[in-house]
């Protein structure tokens, strides 16, 4: 533009862009062929003419018609070579378009609850946007760190896990994609997906850009979608019932493992198609499920039915099957998904039953099952012995009554469910488990088959009910888990006990063979008498350490009813008794701070476990430097006894080993008869007693056990 603002030159982009429909644009004046502009533009042209550059990342303005548009520019004054304005150089760029597309990504961010952040590894600035920061809960001025937005995951794996991702990004250059918890600035727990690319830089990684999604909504569905689905897995495979999906479009029939069984089919031999299927069911029934099955398919009635199926070794057997139609949106069934499972054995007892009318009444009394005669209105019409002797009523007694009398409340819905179908005619034979109150008020658990029976005028007059008393099967369930659990427990304490065996009896020898060296080598003869009898002692020591150890292998199975009243300080004393021979020979110094009227409520044999343990470890860990210093004290603490073993020997460093050391197998030494057991063993036995222990060291200084008991 010259200084009247008339066009000098300009692009082909700016005639295309800017221009009122004008082919040339040289020497007219610019607002009065060019679209509109706002007044900031036209003023900032003004000012250029009087030297001022002007630069505008944005404006946004509003036409005449109402239309809103977005311009940058750039207005750069050109003087001649005397100083004076000689022209003004314009850039002008119409960002409407990128500005409406950043304003649509802003608006599904905040619709999806999806942010992003931005991470430069240069200046460690780290950028999250308004949606970003909105799913943290925090303001709009906060302004995060790397480490705000770690600690921002819930404490635990999930921040393990968002820490190593975001290391091995920058370390690797690899990007990330992953579903975990955060704890928002309110306390709230949200779960959401975190992803991350990487900009690298001469093979560096230089910033990680990505996005940050709220799907707290859909992982809660999604994990109770799971929890259901292992239930049902549960249910189904505890009821013996098979689940299967027939893929109506694909012809792909998908079977679980209970299939397989109830209709004895090797997995690796089955087609997966529906053929496979329908050419198992027998001849008789074959037309009848086809034609029930065709109904499924088509979605005009779901499959309820029964048949037969022939096995591979020519039996049959009896099946129930359910199934339901699943159809897409256009109303056009695509998939069926149902449940069969064997009723062989009820129905068998049913046709048996209906074969024997004649000898039906000798059938229902010596029946070894429950079976009884029920009206319309579910009263008792007639009850066979096991039928009272399951339910704890004698025959005269049940007769007063209506069968929901004695239901459980929960299952009265099944009872009316049982009355409107075996009576109303819809089912001609129903079976189902309920539970029952037993006279003395126990629950009696019993699976029901029920078949009603139908007068001349085709009319149910009444129902046989076979009762199948399933409560003692439940008990020994539950029985045998009981078992187990003891079995479990039982197990773990003989592994307790032969570590506690070897441990001990191994210090004992140590102390022994010490002594027997002493013996060996001393010349004098009241020197070798004092031996003898210190061996002597350690050889009660060690006798009365086997009788205690005998009572361990039961410890689990009873730990708590075997524990005793024990005298801390006769146990410490019977303790160095059986260790003089190391103390001496190491001139160990030994003080002890324990009154007479502490008791402790533990089992012996640990008891002596935990002290000699912690004394030899003192001995076996002494410091070279000096002579080994092991304090004992004892103090009440409300109900309980505090016990502390301080040395002076090497210590420990809890930096390192803190989180391990009462870990099996654990060393921190390099002491040949180190073997990482002892601490694990006096841990578990501490608290086998209702009981803790805790350690504080310092190397090169000493170390402290702090260990507390119940009073006894």
């Amino acid at each position: 533009m010259d200084t009247k603002l008339n066009y000098i030159s300009y692009s082909n982009q700016w005639l295309s862009d800017f221009s009122l429909h004008e082919s040339n644009l040289t020497n007219k004046h610019i607002f009065e062929v060019t679209l509109e502009t706002p007044q900031s533009f036209k003023a900032a042209l003004k000012n250029a003419l009087k030297g001022e550059e002007n630069i505008n990342e944005e404006e946004r303005f509003v036409l005449p018609n109402g239309e809103i548009k977005w311009l940058k520019w750039k207005i750069l004054p050109i003087e001649n070579d005397v100083g004076k304005i000689d022209c003004v150089v314009i850039f002008l760029d119409d960002i409407t378009i990128y500005k409406k597309e950043i304003e649509l990504l802003h608006k599904a961010e905040e619709v999806a609850r999806i942010g992003c952040w931005e991470l430069d590894l240069k200046t460690s600035m780290v950028y999250w946007t308004k949606t970003t920061k909105d799913i943290h809960e925090v303001n709009e001025d906060f302004e995060p760190n790397l480490e705000d937005g770690i600690n921002f995951y819930k404490k635990g794996i999930h921040r393990e896990n968002i820490t190593n991702l975001v290391s091995t990004a920058i370390a690797e250059g690899k990007s990330f994609d992953t579903e975990l918890i955060i704890v928002t600035a309110t306390g709230k727990e949200v779960w959401v997906c975190a992803k991350g690319e990487v900009e690298m830089l001469n093979g560096k990684a230089v910033k990680l850009v990505g996005t940050f999604q709220d799907i707290d909504e859909r992982k809660k569905m999604q994990l109770a979608h799971e929890e259901i689905t292992e239930r049902l897995k549960i249910t189904t495979e505890t009821a013996q019932i098979g689940i299967w999906d027939y893929d109506l479009v694909n012809n792909e029939l998908t079977w679980d493992k209970e299939m397989y069984r109830i209709f004895d089919v090797n997995e690796n031999e089955f087609s997966g198609v529906f053929e496979a299927w329908s050419n198992t069911i027998h001849q008789d029934d074959k037309k009848r499920i086809l034609i029930a099955t065709q109904k499924a398919i088509e979605g005009t009635k779901d499959f309820d039915e029964e048949f037969r199926i022939k096995l591979n070794d020519g039996s049959l057997r009896y099946i129930k099957g359910l199934s339901k139609t699943i159809k897409d949106i256009n109303g056009k069934p695509i998939k069926m998904t149902g449940a069969n499972w064997d009723i062989s054995e009820l129905r068998s007892a049913e046709l048996k039953l209906a074969r024997s009318t004649k000898s039906f009444s000798e059938t229902f009394e010596h029946s070894a099952i429950g079976m009884a005669l029920v009206n319309p209105d579910l009263r008792w019409l007639k009850i066979n012995k096991s039928l009272s002797y399951s339910l704890g009523y004698s025959e005269s007694e049940l007769l007063k009554m209506k069968a929901t009398d004695i239901t459980h409340p929960e299952d009265l819905t099944d009872s009316q469910l049982f009355k409107t179908k075996v009576f109303n005619g819809s089912n001609k034979n129903l079976h189902l488990q309920k539970r029952y109150f037993h006279k003395n008020g126990n629950i009696v658990h019993a699976i029901i088959g029920v078949t009603p029976v139908f007068d001349y005028d085709d009319k149910p007059s009444h129902a046989i009910v076979q009762f199948l008393d399933i409560t003692k099967r439940i008990e020994s369930q539950k029985k045998l888990e009981s078992l187990v659990e003891v079995t479990k427990s039982q197990n773990e304490s003989l592994t307790n006990f032969a570590h506690i065996v070897s441990h001990n009896l191994r210090s004992h020898s140590t102390n022994m063979t010490m002594l027997t060296k002493f013996l060996n080598e001393e010349e004098d003869e009241d020197e070798r008498k004092n031996l003898n009898r210190m061996i002597t002692s350690a050889t009660e020591s060690l006798s009365e350490t086997i009788a205690h150890l005998n009572d361990v292998v039961q410890v689990k199975t009873g730990a708590l009813e075997k524990l005793q009243s024990i005298s801390v300080l006769n146990t410490i004393n019977q303790i160095t008794k059986s260790i003089n021979g190391i103390l001496e020979e190491h001139s160990a110094i030994l003080k002890i701070d324990v009154s007479k009227t502490h008791f402790v409520s533990a089992v012996p044999a640990y008891l002596e476990s935990i002290f000699l343990n912690i004394l030899t470890n003192a001995l076996k860990y002494r410091s070279a430097e000096r002579t080994p210093v092991i304090e004992i004290k004892s103090r009440t603490k409300k109900d309980k006894v505090l016990i502390t073993f301080t040395d002076n020997g090497q210590g420990i460093d809890l930096n390192r080993h803190g989180d391990k050391i009462f870990g099996m197998y654990k060393t921190f030494h390099k002491h040949k008869d180190a073997k990482g057991i002892g601490l694990f063993i006096t841990k578990n036995q501490i608290e086998s007693m209702n009981g803790t222990i805790n350690i504080e060291s310092v190397v090169d200084k000493g170390t402290t056990m702090f260990i507390e008991l119940n009073q006894g």
